[in-house]
This record gives structure tokens, C-alpha cells and sequence, in this order.
């Protein structure tokens, strides 16, 4: 499976908890926030000025290890 910028924050983590340390590399500590619940990987992304491209690369590389 595949991770896609479409995905809420909260399910990504609660499905790949490895994928915590990238969201916090990238400064995202608001994976824990009940905004997660509702808010995808992009807007998450954008509203911290992260590049959601490089973002998206780090996430699918962490569930594929």
C-alpha cells in the first residue's frame, strides 16, 4: 500500500506508526493534535510550508522498510 497526500493525518499514523519520526523531522508534531483527525497529509504539509512531494517520499520510504 501506498501513502497518498489525500490521507487524513490521524489515519496515516495510526496505520504506520513508523511514519512518526518522518512527520516530526518535518517539524509536523501536530500528528497528535485533533486537527490530525481531520486534516490530510497536504494541508497539513502546506500550512508548515513543507514540501509535500519530498514529505510524501519520506513516508513511503519509512513503510516500506
Amino acid at each position: 500500500m501506498t501513502i497518498t497526500k489525500d490521507m487524513m493525518l490521524g489515519e496515516v499514523v495510526e496505520k504506520w506508526p513508523e511514519t512518526i519520526p518522518v512527520f516530526q523531522v518535518y517539524g509536523m508534531g501536530c500528528i497528535f493534535c485533533e486537527v490530525a483527525e481531520y486534516e490530510t497529509i497536504e494541508e497539513g504539509a502546506v500550512a508548515h510550508g513543507i514540501d509535500v512531494d519530498k514529505l510524501m517520499i519520506g513516508l513511503n520510504d519509512a513503510i516500506a522498510a
